[in-house]
């Protein structure tokens, strides 16, 4: 059974940053590419970023460019998003989710058939 779990979300103050972890099991990991979103009070589901199998390839939204980073450690089966310079815009819930390499843009939520609970990030100002 595939679980996926998030971790380090929390309050920080504008211009702070944070470092969210998901880890995955129940798969073999490095089969599996990976996705971050995040969805605010009222609005759609957004993708975040994403990183290919290997790590090699990495793809940010326009509005977190430059000041997010995505991560893989295949061997810890974990993915990180290392967040800086935060925003209150960035106040969301977080998610991290998980599938095989698929055609089709990669910020597509039903792309993905795994997803984690959630960790909640908020940014005060």
């Amino acid at each position: 059974q595939v679980q996926v779990v998030e971790s380090g979300g929390g309050l920080v103050q504008a211009g702070g940053s944070l470092r969210l972890s998901c880890t995955a099991s129940g798969l073999t990991f490095d089969d599996y590419v990976m996705g971050w979103f995040r969805q605010a009070p009222g609005k759609g589901r957004e993708g975040v970023s994403y990183i290919s199998r290997s790590g090699g390839s990495t793809y940010y939204a326009d509005s977190v460019k430059g000041r997010f980073t995505v991560s893989r450690d295949n061997a810890k089966n974990t993915v990180y998003l290392q967040m800086n310079s935060l925003k209150p815009e960035d106040t969301a819930m977080y998610y991290c989710a998980a599938d095989r390499p698929f055609t089709g843009f990669v910020f597509t939520p039903a792309k993905y058939n795994y997803w984690g609970q959630g960790t909640q990030v908020t940014v005060s100002s």
